[in-house]
């Protein structure tokens, strides 16, 4: 679901041998006219040369793409795939003093030099378990970085830009964090919802506002991408919880009840504050957690609007979820912005 590109308009001949023209390669992570193609770490680099400015008699001309802001980050490559490398890096977060590993991937098209000039949707992934250290979304048990690059061939999805960050700082589950700002706790909920929207933005061209922005994860990384989506509408226009729960369990919430209860996609999603759409599965040869989905798509408010699909005889298992990547990819692109360029 691209844009297509532009013809170049013609231009005088002395005009343009002055002309430079610059090619980004595929590993580039910067965009034309930023700060943010300084040099990284094992990706190459690449610049544009400044556009004219408009005569000042003309009225600034509204614009769709968002080029990256920078600073720039540097990152490392933890592995090929056949759609391309995931990078990685680690962030440290400027508004939750969080630091954590997150990985990257870019659609090929990103470093076409006919896409130059466009900004690309946003998709932040994530896994199942504690999560802490890795995250399943960047290995071929889902390898939704193929089933994508699939699809936008066939055009049936749009190249996301994938974001892959961490869950937790701990593999003990007694020291879950659950994606929230839990009183007297590392602040994974502002580095998920602000430090990383904002690392994103830096360095990548991205759609301006919050149309093109999406995420998704399954089973504990369901309650994550509801949690995240039901409390920041400002954020991301998008979810998709696969075969998740609602009901905040970590012991650090001992306490915190009110604070527990703010955090809760169970209350969440009957607040009618959020204008997100979402799409919540179940497995449906899991008599228990169809009941526990159904039961919470029923509580949605306007203007939150939430689907349901039921994978027919899906269990609780990671390679049933991959079984789903094409229909959570396909709902996603049809539910949120696409390439746009100016």
């Amino acid at each position: 679901m691209l844009p297509q590109p532009r013809p170049a308009a013609r231009r005088p001949l002395a005009a343009a041998a002055a002309l430079l023209a610059l090619t980004v390669p595929l590993a580039a992570c910067g965009s034309s006219g930023s700060g943010a193609d300084a040099a990284r770490a094992a990706i190459s680099t690449g610049q544009n040369s400044a556009a004219a400015a408009p005569p000042s008699s003309a009225p600034p001309k509204p614009t769709k793409v968002l080029m990256p802001t920078g600073p720039a980050t540097q990152f490392t490559k933890a592995r090929d795939t056949p759609a391309g490398p995931i990078m990685m890096t680690t962030l440290a977060g400027a508004k939750s003093g969080v630091s954590g590993k997150v990985w990257i991937w870019l659609p090929p098209e990103y470093n076409d030099p006919k896409y130059a000039k466009t900004g690309f949707p946003v998709l932040t992934l994530y896994a199942g378990g504690q999560s802490a250290g890795y995250n399943t979304w960047t290995d071929n048990q889902l390898p939704i970085q193929e089933i994508d690059q699939q699809l936008v061939t066939q055009g049936k999805a749009h190249p996301f830009i994938m974001i892959m960050p961490v869950q937790n700082l701990d593999s003990n589950e007694s020291k879950a964090l659950e994606c929230a700002d839990i009183p007297g706790q590392p602040k994974i909920g502002t580095w998920m919802a602000e430090d990383i929207p904002d690392f994103v933005r830096a360095n990548f061209r991205t759609v301006k506002g919050r149309d093109g922005w999406a995420v998704m994860g399954a089973s504990t990384g369901a309650f994550c991408s509801a949690k995240l989506a039901l409390q920041h509408p400002d954020v991301f226009k998008a979810a998709v919880p696969i075969d998740g729960y609602w009901n905040p369990d970590s012991p650090l919430w001992k306490g915190h009840e009110q604070e527990r209860l703010a955090n809760s996609p169970d209350q969440l999603i009957g607040a009618g504050a959020a204008d997100v759409r979402m799409l919540a599965t179940a497995g449906g040869a899991n008599p228990y957690e169809i009941k526990l989905v159904k039961n919470w798509v029923a509580k949605a408010k306007a203007p939150t609007t939430v689907e349901y699909y039921e994978q027919p005889g899906g269990k609780h298992l990671t390679s049933d979820f991959k079984k789903m990547i094409p229909t959570t990819l396909e709902w996603l692109t049809a539910n949120t912005a696409g390439p746009e360029s100016d």
